[in-house]
């Protein structure tokens, strides 16, 4: 299995059809059929259930196709770093995370960079932990953003000298209208959205205390746009972090922050064993930099 054979699959399942694709690649339709068949033969599994109306893949396409996409990912970001010339610094720097006010201070560390290296670039992956974490160990990250608690277990790390509060995203006119903060009694009976990470509902637990049984969570988001769409909607108030949905005063929305007070701190994390570009090397220099414009030191 070659990196040309995984673009080949790759084309028919962005295409549906195998003529679409053999058209797409410029092959012949049966060049690219036989392709397909010595695939599904060398790893021993069926990949596509063909039909009437085109492919459709089985359980173990899905599996390639994701793997496939990883793949070709890591490949190209390698090539193009071999391929930089000589004595000058380009490339791409990939960067993961989740939703947080603190990319603000990631985008000017970028910019630092690419006002002395206009030839870099960056690419920004947004996801939960779970997401960021396990592009990292696939090498598909250079770096990853993580709001805490987070285990920092296997990878070097800058705290950012900023820290996001916990609050409740809910429509001005709700049930919460009136309030400048929210406590665990406040939500006791009201429809929650909270994000579906274990250590974020762990964490809501632990400030709830024993109003924590009582809260009831009737859907678990992944980032917060699609949530905040459905409190807009009157489906319930999003637990979230501050300064990510639109408050404003054009938005029917408003966040009411935790009392007690929940603030999270957030990190910077790459593995211990990554070799980094020199886009990179220069991006984590403009980081520190930029820290250390705020007076503090990592």
């Amino acid at each position: 299995m070659d990196l040309r054979t995984l673009r080949y699959f790759l084309a028919v399942t962005r295409e549906g059809t195998i003529s679409r694709a053999a058209s797409v690649l410029h092959l012949t339709q049966p060049t690219l059929s036989k392709q397909m068949q010595d695939l599904e033969e060398e790893l021993g599994a069926n990949l596509f259930t063909r039909g009437k109306r085109g492919i459709v893949l089985t359980e173990d396409g899905l599996f390639l196709r994701q793997r496939a996409l990883e793949l070709l990912e890591l490949a190209d970001k390698t090539m193009a770093e071999f391929q930089a010339p000589k004595g000058a610094i380009s490339g791409e720097v990939v960067i993961g995370g989740g939703e947080t006010d603190a990319m603000r201070i990631l985008a000017r560390a970028a910019q630092r960079v690419r006002q002395s290296n206009p030839q870099v670039a960056f690419r920004l992956f947004s996801g939960n932990a779970q997401d960021v974490t396990e592009r990292l160990e696939r090498g598909l990250l250079d770096f990853g953003l993580f709001v805490e608690p987070a285990s920092l277990s296997g990878y070097d790390f800058l705290k950012l000298p900023v820290a996001d509060r916990w609050g409740v995203l809910t429509r001005k006119d709700g049930p919460l209208a009136g309030l400048s903060h929210a406590k665990a009694s406040d939500l006791v009976g009201l429809p929650l959205l909270i994000s579906d990470q274990s250590m974020v509902t762990d964490e809501i637990a632990g400030w709830a205390g024993k109003n924590a049984s009582h809260l009831n969570y009737v859907v678990h988001y992944h980032l917060l746009y699609n949530a905040a769409l459905m409190v807009e909607e009157g489906l319930g108030h999003a637990l979230c972090l501050d300064k990510i949905a639109r408050t404003d005063s054009q938005s029917p929305l408003c966040f009411l922050p935790l009392e007690p007070r929940l603030e999270v701190g957030l990190d910077i994390v790459w593995k211990k064993s990554r070799r980094f570009s020199h886009a990179a090397v220069a991006f984590l220099e403009s980081l520190r930099e930029e820290i250390a414009a705020q007076h503090v030191w990592p």
